[in-house]
């Protein structure tokens, strides 16, 4: 997810992010709606201008919404100027979870396809849902180019367009200068990072539940929880998400935050101290998050999103939204820019759970950690 805009605002007071919210109802119509005290537009429709087809496709709020580093206002342009088609974006303040309960509802999704999906949202939907959300990609020209081992859904529904890895970003500079963070997991719980660590909930968090989910794979299903007890004594600070625990690290309220690996990529191009952006893979591992678009099952018009996708999965494309996105192209065919590729960190092993054992596991462990740690 873009983090470049919340990071060039933070600053002693924090910041909210607020994501503007777009929802519509049907073919041929416009919805207006109030969203977190801002009214919202948005038309939805298989044409515009007469014979124009329109692509809608729901996103996350920063996606979208810094035009000059985003990608979605660029993509935007690039596919418009191809395809004889207009492309909306919707941002719903909820993501996913608003297509999820218009289905609840029996209602149409009112888009044609959803960018920025990950296996534990996919989860979310098949155990909310009987029916379908999403149909299959099998068929896109391009989905062989995409990394194998970022492939995420058995049902071929989702395919990755983009990764992120969660790794420790830290201070170098913190203190007396000359600070650095412990190699494993096990060093964290020293006294000498008593109340260094800078973390997310992971109920509520993307990073906080990836960083969660490493835990598990290091401790183990019987032992991660005792691992959390011993954070807690050693005083991790778990914060709400990763904008609350990224400003209180941006105003040095602690030298080590979970957080992601291409970090580095924008400190170089804002011309931060590079020393207050470290990067520490844990065990030599970072978590990989990769983000998928897929298909609604009810879109108006599936051969353009399809063709979208495709597009998306372009080397060309697929470069300019890692650059954008800050993130790791899907692909293998991509090529990325010299000075991203020196500040984008990849780890030495990529970590990740299977859909599949998701499923079977993810709601009976964060839901055991928030009995332990939630509210405690």
């Amino acid at each position: 997810m873009r983090r470049r805009t919340f990071i060039k605002a933070a600053g002693a007071s924090g910041v909210s992010a607020l994501l503007a919210g777009c929802t519509g109802s049907g073919t041929d119509s416009t919805t207006t709606e109030q969203s977190g005290g801002s009214t919202n537009t948005t038309t939805q429709g298989t044409t515009t201008g007469g014979n124009k087809p329109t692509l809608t496709v729901g996103t996350y709020g920063s996606f979208v919404d810094a035009p000059s580093t985003s990608p979605g206002p660029w993509l935007k342009e690039e596919f418009e100027a191809e395809f004889d088609a207009t492309l909306e974006w919707q941002t719903p303040d909820s993501g996913v979870n608003h297509y999820i309960e218009r289905s609840l509802r029996n209602v149409e999704s009112g888009a044609d396809l959803y960018v920025g999906l990950d296996s534990q949202m996919l989860v979310r939907i098949d155990t909310k849902l009987d029916s379908e959300l999403f149909t299959s990609t099998s068929d896109l020209s391009r989905r062989d180019d995409v990394n194998e081992e970022l492939e995420f859904d058995p049902k071929e529904r989702a395919i990755p367009y983009d990764t992120g890895y969660i790794s420790l970003v830290y201070n170098e500079s913190y203190g007396d200068g000359g600070f650095t963070a412990p190699e494993t997991f096990d060093g964290l719980l020293d006294s000498e990072y008593s109340g260094a660590l800078l973390a997310q909930n992971p109920t509520s968090s993307a990073t906080g539940q990836a960083f969660l989910l490493h835990t598990i794979d290091a401790k183990g299903e019987d032992g991660y929880l005792d691992y959390w007890a011993e954070l807690k004594e050693n005083d991790v600070r778990v914060l709400g998400n990763w904008e609350d625990s990224y400003t209180a690290y941006s105003n040095e309220e602690a030298p080590i935050v979970v957080s992601y690996s291409t970090d580095q990529v924008y400190a170089a191009e804002s011309g931060e101290d590079m020393a207050k952006h470290q990067i520490r893979f844990l065990n030599d591992q970072g978590y990989a998050n990769p983000e998928g678009m897929a298909a609604f099952a009810d879109a108006a018009n599936p051969e353009l999103a399809s063709e979208f996708m495709d597009f998306m999965l372009r080397p060309e494309v697929q470069a300019e939204i890692a650059t954008r996105n800050v993130a790791f192209p899907a692909t293998t065919t991509a090529e990325l820019p010299d000075d991203f590729a020196k500040y984008a960190h990849e780890p030495p092993e990529a970590v990740t759970f299977s859909y599949d054992r998701l499923k079977d596991n993810l709601s009976d462990w964060t839901d055991a950690w928030a009995q332990e740690f939630a509210s405690k």
